[in-house]
């Protein structure tokens, strides 16, 4: 299906990035794993997607929080690998504070990892991607992307304005045969949130269903976690033949907690 193609994704060393990474290779595509692990860690995880899909892998290392680094991904996974006609944005960092007392070096940081990389590795990609009259680009955006929760301000501005660019740059490369959109995941079965959740099943007795259940009552109607292989399928669909007219949307994966 993406046979051919090759694909970077930010932040897959791990949970919906690792997941993203996965299901491209099983697509056909070769990809370029990004992460902060060392390079032993990160030439093993290269390693096992490369072997899920049977095709090329390689691991580029880059703190996303500096902006030469993140400005210069895509030329290191040009090096490693071969120039991306798939990018996906996955990377990102939180953190929950009320404004009042929410640390100016946090609101920083989360901006620059979750907003400001995107910008550097689209600008970076969409040349390529033009001089090659083909694209995806893919932004893991939130449901903090389209609706707001208390005590996340960084977070909601910094994937609210994710949305917001991706709808710029699809329209301003819609007729190069580009396409640029986000995917907006709910609550998905991550290792971040899994201090939550055990927060939450220990007032059911350590019963982590039951945690679960009452984590998601607050948001999430389907009450039950993703996993993040559904947003690696679709960022598949995404970037294959049957995403070929859609751009510029940002698309719920949410169980129904952006229905309300």
């Amino acid at each position: 299906m993406l046979k051919g193609h090759t694909a970077l994704v930010t932040g897959s060393t791990q949970g919906i990035g690792l997941a993203i990474a996965q299901a491209l290779a099983r697509a056909g595509a070769n990809v370029v794993v990004h992460g902060i692990e060392s390079m032993a860690q990160g030439h093993a995880i290269a390693t096992q997607v490369a072997a899920m899909g049977g095709v090329r892998a390689a691991y580029v290392r880059a703190n996303l929080a500096l902006a030469d680094e993140a400005a210069g991904l895509v030329a290191a996974a040009t090096q490693a690998l071969s120039a991306p006609d798939i990018l996906v944005n996955n990377a990102g960092i939180q953190y929950t504070c009320p404004i009042e007392s929410f640390p100016a070096e946090r609101w920083d940081a989360i901006l620059a990892v979750n907003l400001s990389a995107a910008f550097h590795t689209m600008k970076a990609a969409v040349p390529g991607m033009r001089e090659r009259g083909w694209g995806r680009i893919v932004n893991i955006a939130s449901v903090h992307g389209l609706v707001a929760s208390v005590n996340k301000g960084a977070y909601l501005a910094a994937k609210h304005g994710l949305v917001g660019l991706s709808k710029g740059v699809a329209l301003e490369t819609a007729a190069q045969g580009i396409t640029v959109n986000c995917i907006c995941p709910g609550w998905t079965d991550t290792a971040i949130i899994q201090p939550q959740i055990e927060a939450r099943a220990a007032q059911f007795g350590g019963d982590r269903h039951a945690g679960i259940r009452d984590l998601l009552s607050e948001k999430q109607p389907n009450l039950t976690l993703l996993p993040p292989e559904r947003i690696g399928d679709v960022a598949v669909f995404l970037c294959g033949q049957a995403g070929a007219g859609i751009t510029g949307v940002a698309l719920p994966v949410d169980g129904g907690w952006t229905a309300q």
